[in-house]
């Protein structure tokens, strides 16, 4: 078993699953106050992984006290320091995604090789995109009727940032939550999902490793039963000066309620039922390799999953036929059995049966399975074939809500402007994609699609590094994570006058 010696001069446990997981405060492991914990478990087998410390409102106050007085330096550490940090860290996390992530992901969420690369080359890519941003935070300089007067608009840290991030994609959201507020000069509360905190800490780890300075970074797993009073307190604790959220949008309707009590802000990246558009005169192969790698990626468990398909009438028959030959190409299966698999599980049986239930009250509304039987597999019943499920109308549900599941959609239309409103007519408004070869007409449509990023000739699962990604309102939540736009949620701005002396009040 190897270590990773702590801030306080302890030692953690970081090689063997089975170890528990502890908290990490103010650079320093440790038990719950309470020492309660909860078990972690393999969604595949059912079986118990490890347990893991349940942070406590004490626990939650002294990380949130540790990260005030921390921010006090962080704030002002220069940016060729913190840039060094990251970059070291991203190093270092690169390391980790390749030895100890596999094990890790297959054991916490299914996770199949496939993946956990997918999430080594995001969450890696975006550590290293943070770190050049730190260059980016800039001010200005107005002008001012006043005589001897200058006035500065300086960007400015917001103190301590409370971070919540989902088990799909660990590493990946993990630092998605936390880079872009800690390089803006903030000091981060993370609360991991109770099904992968050992995938999270992954991150945490790499971030300690690099030299991030104490109680910059705090780690607190929570138990699902301690969630709900948690979550409030930390929201609206008068220290906490922002919120960020990726997960279910009924969850995130929940912190948005709590965080306007407060009148605080927050981004919240949410549900997703992304529409692929795929127009008369598209690439067919190009079209299905797209739509079946947006559909089912990590057996559908993505946000940014294409679950509707909206066909050209003219092309849907050959459409159909291309897509059910690929799909049923596609290897399913159980990861601990057989790694070459390309879907494994679901991350619990209450999912399986919530898709099954879409599913079944698709078909009895009208629409017809081109492939899959509704059933689920493994020692667990985590494990569902691929479903194309044809003739969707707007009316019913598995249309309308979120399936986080290995299916997708099929519906046709006969204009660009009935194409728009199917695309147009959910709550959800986060990924989208079009096919065309007429590439200035799909930007066109691209254009009135209602969504926070709509990819032409590329699949809905698609954000690069440095991107903004995040939805524009209902289900999909509101706020942006990457890049520029990052920058901007996780500042603030200052304005700052500087009179010359002599000035002559007219009173």
């Amino acid at each position: 078993m190897t270590t990773s010696a702590d801030q306080s001069g302890g030692t953690a446990a970081t090689g063997d699953i089975s170890e528990p997981q502890q908290l990490y405060i103010d650079g320093a492991y440790s038990p719950s106050s309470d020492s309660a914990t909860f078990p972690v478990y393999n969604p595949m087998t059912g079986a118990k992984l490890y347990d893991c410390a349940s942070a406590t409102q004490d626990d939650y106050e002294r990380a949130i006290q540790s990260a005030s007085v921390a921010f006090k330096t962080w704030s002002r550490m220069g940016p060729s320091a913190k840039r060094a940090i990251f970059l070291r860290a991203a190093d270092i996390l690169e390391k980790y995604m390749e030895t100890e992530a596999p094990a890790l992901m297959a054991a916490e969420v299914s996770g199949t090789r496939f993946w956990t690369h997918i999430n080594a080359l995001s969450g890696v890519g975006n550590l290293r995109d943070a770190a050049s941003l730190v260059s980016q935070i800039k001010g200005e300089i107005l002008p001012a009727d006043t005589p001897g007067t200058t006035v500065l608009v300086e960007r400015q840290p917001l103190g301590v940032v409370f971070a919540m991030c989902p088990w799909n994609a660990p590493a990946s959201l993990a630092v998605r939550a936390i880079a872009t507020p800690l390089i803006c000069g903030n000091t981060v509360i993370l609360k991991p999902s109770e099904f992968s905190p050992k995938n999270h800490h992954l991150v945490v780890r790499a971030m300690i490793e690099a030299g991030l300075p104490k109680g910059c970074l705090h780690f607190l797993p929570v138990s699902a039963e301690r969630t709900p009073a948690i979550t409030e307190f930390t929201v609206k604790h008068n220290l906490i000066r922002h919120v960020n959220f990726t997960g279910s949008d009924r969850v995130g309707r929940i912190i948005a309620g709590y965080a306007a009590t407060c009148l605080k802000r927050c981004v919240l990246e949410l549900g997703g039922k992304a529409p692929t558009i795929v127009l008369e005169d598209a690439n067919i192969d190009d079209a299905v390799e797209a739509v079946t790698f947006g559909s089912l990626a990590n057996a559908g468990q993505i946000c940014m999953s294409t679950e509707r398909v909206i066909l050209h009438e003219s092309i849907a028959e050959a459409f159909k036929k291309a897509l059910v030959a690929r799909v049923q190409a596609v290897k399913v299966g159980n990861h601990e059995e057989d790694p070459s698999v390309s879907i494994s599980g679901m991350f619990t049986p209450v999912s399986t049966k919530r898709v099954q239930k879409l599913l079944n009250d698709a078909v009895s509304s009208g629409a017809k399975l081109l492939c899959g039987d509704v059933s689920a597999s493994g020692p667990n019943l985590t494990i569902m074939a691929p479903h194309v499920v044809d003739d969707v109308t707007p009316e019913m549900e598995i249309f309308q809500r979120e399936s986080f599941g290995p299916l997708v959609c099929l519906t046709t239309f006969t204009t660009d402007d009935e194409a728009i409103a199917l695309a147009n007519n959910s709550d959800y408004s986060l990924a989208a994609s079009v096919y065309s070869k007429d590439v200035m007409r799909a930007l066109d449509i691209a254009r009135q699609v209602r969504a926070g990023s709509c990819h032409v000739n590329n699949s809905s699962v698609y954000i690069a590094a440095g991107t903004p990604n995040g939805g524009v309102g209902g289900s999909s939540g509101y706020g942006r994570f990457g890049g520029m736009a990052g920058v901007l949620e996780f500042t603030e701005l200052k304005i700052i006058s500087l009179g010359k002396s002599g000035y002559k009040s007219p009173i």
